[in-house]
């Protein structure tokens, strides 16, 4: 189990078998309350911390601020194992992720990227890395201010939901300097906003405002900045107040609407739909629903 393999990896040795007396379902109980309280990792350029009034939402900062937070190949690596930590962390509901109030991400590391040649991006699969994030199963939001531009519009459109500080900017620049989005940016956007606004923000380089980032669709709300990490840890509660299973099901019903027909979404959907009717979580939120109370998700 990878809940078991992370708390080997922080140390925790002490719960490596069960306590005499213990059944397995009470020891992986202990371990993950353990789990929920172990300290997390020191990164180089990110911070982490569990957060919420029951510190149920992972919130990753990107923390490198001398360089708007670029996205090195350091931070990246920081921060998709950050994610998969929370990913594994069954305590863990959402995750936010966000930067400063300057810049949430201003692009790639173009130093680092400068000299690389073809061979080089196939060897060390260059950006690969960074569309790990897709394959977490909680959902990620973005809570955007300042500056997301190129691979940080890029890092932004991978996650799930995008808040947006009132005076963010959003942009793929890569144009400007030789090059073209390479993280997603062109697909996502023409998915998000259509052909002809995707052409003209990829083909322009030209940055637009959370407004217009909103009105295209490609934001879900905009937010005073000094208000919008609050926000975003309040919508992560939310969302983490819900049956993680049945969530986890509802975000793979979402995506596959952007990788195959209507027809096949449609049946995808209906199959995650009856699956839903296996699990305890499904029983328990309706028996709530019918006895007016809130209901006690298990992940079951």
């Amino acid at each position: 189990m990878a809940l078991f393999s992370n708390i080997s990896r922080l140390g925790a040795k002490v719960f490596s078998t069960p306590v005499k007396g213990f059944t397995k379902s009470q020891h992986l109980v202990r371990v993950i309350r353990y789990a929920s309280t172990v300290e997390l990792p020191k990164y180089e350029f990110i911070l982490a911390s569990r957060v919420g009034e029951k510190s149920n939402v992972g919130m990753i900062q990107l923390n490198r601020p001398k360089a708007l937070n670029a996205l090195c190949n350091a931070l990246v690596s920081d921060l998709t194992n950050a994610v998969a930590l929370f990913d594994n962390d069954s305590s863990i509901g959402a995750i936010v992720i966000t930067g400063s109030e300057k810049a949430f991400a201003a692009g790639a590391d173009i130093k680092e990227m400068r000299d690389l040649t073809f061979s080089s991006c196939i060897s060390k699969r260059l950006l690969e890395e960074l569309n790990l994030l897709t394959s977490c199963k909680k959902p990620i939001i973005a809570a955007v201010n300042g500056y997301a531009l190129g691979g940080g519009c890029e890092l932004a459109m991978m996650c799930d939901i995008i808040y947006a500080g009132d005076k963010a900017k959003f942009g793929q620049p890569e144009i400007t300097i030789g090059t073209i989005p390479g993280a997603g940016g062109t697909q996502r956007i023409a998915r998000s906003c259509g052909k002809s606004k995707a052409m003209e923000i990829c083909l322009t380089g030209n940055q637009f405002t959370a407004q217009e980032a909103e009105k295209m669709g490609l934001v879900s709300k905009i937010i005073p900045a000094d208000q919008l990490v609050a926000e975003s840890i309040k919508l992560g509660e939310r969302i983490a107040s819900m049956s993680p299973v049945i969530v986890a099901l509802c975000k793979e019903s979402v995506n596959r609407a952007f990788e195959t027909s209507l027809a096949e979404g449609l049946n995808f959907e209906k199959r995650m739909f009856y699956g839903t009717f296996a699990t305890k979580d499904q029983k328990e939120g309706m028996t709530a629903f019918i006895e007016k109370r809130s209901p006690n998700f298990s992940n079951n």
